[in-house]
């Protein structure tokens, strides 16, 4: 159960983090932090709760990672969906807390999109459905193959929680235009949920496309990492 509960928490604090800092900082007037802060907002999530409970859960924070890490032999079976609903439940807990935070300014409705994924008229940069799915399986492949490769027992011991991190921030910075950023069905949901309308009918591709990019990143870093080979 302690695992259970760190994935919970972890993933409660890269959802407030990650998406209060786009709700609440991103277009602050004058001293907003912009798509580069929100980035790292969600790289820095990642990294600090990898250090904190990486040696409990194994910090996965992501539905899409869990399963990944399941195809690439380093994640049991049995454990899947206890972890997946412990990241669901953290991601709707912050949503929840960041609504109560957000609600109280004067003026705020979450039908501005309240970091909600989405793609035609409701991706930042209005990009087409197939560029959204192509985005985020690439995007989880390349995440996937990052994640493997740090916690490789032949990789520098230690490190992993930074280029995890540092990973996530490029992720962000490449593809926030496209669907916001999901790669994470977890932090999909956790505000989807509030949004409600498009945010929940678009919602299903966040839940398609990122666990398939974890498969295929096992599989690449399978290929690639093999030792024996």
């Amino acid at each position: 159960m302690k695992k259970y509960a760190a994935e919970f928490v972890g993933t409660f604090w890269l959802v407030l983090g990650g998406c209060g800092s786009a709700v609440l900082a991103a277009a602050f007037p004058d001293v907003g932090i912009g798509l580069l802060g929100v980035s790292l907002a969600f790289g820095l999530t990642v990294l600090t709760m990898a250090y904190a409970i990486g040696h409990i859960s194994g910090c996965h924070l992501n539905p899409a990672v869990s399963v990944g890490l399941w195809a690439g032999g380093r994640f049991p079976a049995k454990e899947l969906l206890p972890y997946i609903v412990a990241q669901v439940l953290g991601g709707i807990v912050a949503g929840g807390v960041l609504y109560l935070i957000a609600t109280g300014k004067a003026g705020f409705d979450v039908a501005g999109g309240f970091a909600s994924n989405g793609y035609g008229e409701h991706s930042p940069g209005g990009y087409s459905l197939q560029a959204a799915l192509i985005t985020e399986i690439v995007m989880t492949m390349m995440f996937v193959v990052i994640i493997l490769g740090a916690t490789d027992e032949r990789a520098p011991a230690g490190f992993a929680p930074i280029a995890i991190g540092l990973g996530l921030t490029l992720i962000h910075l490449i593809s926030i235009p496209v669907t916001n950023t999901s790669v994470n069905p977890a932090r999909s949901t956790g505000v989807a949920l509030y949004v409600g309308g498009w945010a929940t009918a678009q919602l299903w591709l966040f839940w398609v496309a990122p666990p398939v990019g974890g498969v295929l990143g096992a599989l690449v870093y399978r290929f690639i990492g093999n030792a024996e080979d």
